[in-house]
């Protein structure tokens, strides 16, 4: 679906992007109207680990973040927001995330034609992207 949705969307038709619930771990009934433009920005934690996908992307980046301070996010989300008890999400952490993030989503970094290492905090990284941006519009 989002192959077919980024195809309309470069063709310069509007889509209904879904929108994930992680109350009910699935989509909701609303969408979010998107209509085209010169830039799109697809974003995503396994977006890279679809082939077809990646061809459509004329520019991937690779957002990396430290395990400890991944590790520190989840804590704070999932006890704010999902109220889960902290033994409950370093059991989450150790038994899930963790290993999914090991098989499926570092090894997505050989596909990226940018690593940004330190997310948010590396504004040398996140310049040379908005200028990459800036000379698409």
């Amino acid at each position: 679906m989002l192959n077919a949705d980024l195809d309309r969307l470069r063709n310069g038709h509007p889509i209904e992007m879904p929108i994930y619930s992680y109350v009910t771990c699935g989509r909701s009934k609303e969408t979010i109207t998107v209509n085209p433009s010169n830039v799109i920005i697809v974003e995503g934690i396994l977006i890279l680990t679809n082939a077809e996908l990646r061809k459509r992307m004329d520019i991937m980046v690779f957002v990396d973040a430290d395990h400890d301070d991944r590790l520190m996010r989840i804590v704070q989300r999932d006890m704010l927001e999902r109220g889960r008890s902290l033994d409950d999400v370093l059991e989450h952490y150790t038994r899930y995330v963790k290993p999914m993030h090991l098989q499926f989503i570092e090894p997505t970094k050989r596909y990226a034609n940018i690593i940004i290492p330190q997310g948010g905090k590396n504004h040398v990284g996140i310049d040379v992207i908005a200028h990459r941006i800036r000379g698409s519009l």
